[in-house]
């Protein structure tokens, strides 16, 4: 039987991985990884040489029919992503499916859980969080103002990513669409060095960050108090 392990890897801090991950990634036959040379440098930090098999978006027919063909001859594949938990907004949820829906018995899936932004955003937004809707990446442009639409409506919060080259977009949307008063949590380099989270309207926090140029760099999480 071959093993599938969902390992969830620093979404910044390299020390924020687990023992169980380092133990995982140690005894796998190979490691199934978004970019070689962000998961390179995790494994170069705590000594572990593995074979790599590039699985991301782009290649997910090919990468995921390399990895398939492992398990099927009862390989120990380790699955990561770049940072934090492979599947959440991320390609590993296919090739995890695709797995089951393939081999079925002939493979084991076992979670091997830690760092993820959503989690680690929602623990310090201060925002009551107790139901919460995540959206994952927003979408570019079709379908984008209607969302916000339906963010404004909904009584849950609402949790998703956004880039820096966007995140002023977005903050003058939700300024536009939600309600007087209704407060954001944006998260911003979450583990790293210049880690920070603007609590506000969304009119507070924009002007937050127009005074300091420069503050629009970075992976954005942003929490939309219920």
């Amino acid at each position: 039987m071959g093993t599938l392990s969902i390992v969830a890897t620093p979404i910044g801090n390299l020390g924020d991985i687990t023992l169980r991950a380092l133990e995982t990634l140690k005894k796998a036959d190979a490691i199934a990884c978004e970019d070689t040379r962000v998961t390179s440098k995790l494994l170069a930090r705590y000594g572990i040489e593995k074979p790599l098999v590039i699985y991301h978006a782009r290649n997910a027919r090919a990468g995921g029919a390399r990895v398939l063909a492992l398990l099927a001859d009862g390989k120990h594949v380790a699955l990561v992503t770049d940072a934090g938990t492979p599947g959440i907004s991320d390609p590993g949820g296919e090739l995890v499916a695709n797995a089951r829906a393939r081999l079925g018995d002939a493979v084991r899936i076992e979670a091997v859980p830690g760092p993820s932004a959503l989690a680690a955003a929602l623990s310090v937004a201060g925002l009551p969080t107790a139901s919460f809707v995540f959206l994952g990446f927003l979408p570019h442009k079709k379908g984008r103002q209607t969302l916000f639409k339906e963010i404004a409506a909904t009584e849950r919060a609402v949790v998703f990513y956004e880039s820096p080259h966007r995140i002023a977009k977005t903050l003058d949307a939700l300024a536009t669409v939600l309600a007087p008063g209704r407060r954001i949590a944006v998260c911003r380099e979450l583990t790293k060095i210049h880690e920070e989270a603007v609590i506000g309207t969304p009119a507070e926090v924009i002007a937050r960050f127009a005074a300091r140029p420069g503050s629009q760099r970075g992976e954005f999480v942003v929490v939309v108090a219920p």
